[in-house]
């Protein structure tokens, strides 16, 4: 699978309707977002099972305010909705494939479990 433009109306479908989703928040004039993008890209192509996205900063401000992003690129993982984990800076491919073989193994009743008590302990 190529990566998917992810947009404000197509966001919400795309995280409701996939297992895991990769985010890659990036702008046209952002010299890292432009050397990552190859590696995001070539994951998209070894992974079909999982949903590689791309939003756009400049045009998503709505998507990137929402998630408070402060520098590009900025990658985030979510699995079954639930945000799993979100770095700024580009990965080497080794990287990037080491943290998908992670997520694939996480135990996710374990991380509802975890979100569940945090949620409970919050004031």
């Amino acid at each position: 699978m190529t990566t998917l433009e992810i947009t404000e109306d197509n966001f919400n479908e795309t995280i409701e309707k996939n297992a895991i989703v990769i985010l890659d928040f990036w702008a046209a004039w952002c010299g890292p977002c432009k050397s990552f993008a190859p590696t995001f890209e070539a994951a998209s192509e070894k992974h079909q099972d999982i949903v590689f996205g791309k939003i756009d900063t400049e045009a998503q401000q709505g998507l990137a305010g929402a998630f408070d992003i402060r520098s590009i690129p900025t990658l985030m993982i979510l699995r079954d909705q639930i945000m799993i984990f979100r770095e700024s800076g580009a990965l080497p491919a080794s990287a990037l494939e080491e943290l998908i073989t992670q997520v694939r193994a996480l135990d996710m009743d374990e991380v509802r479990a975890s979100v569940a008590a945090q949620e409970d302990n919050e004031p």
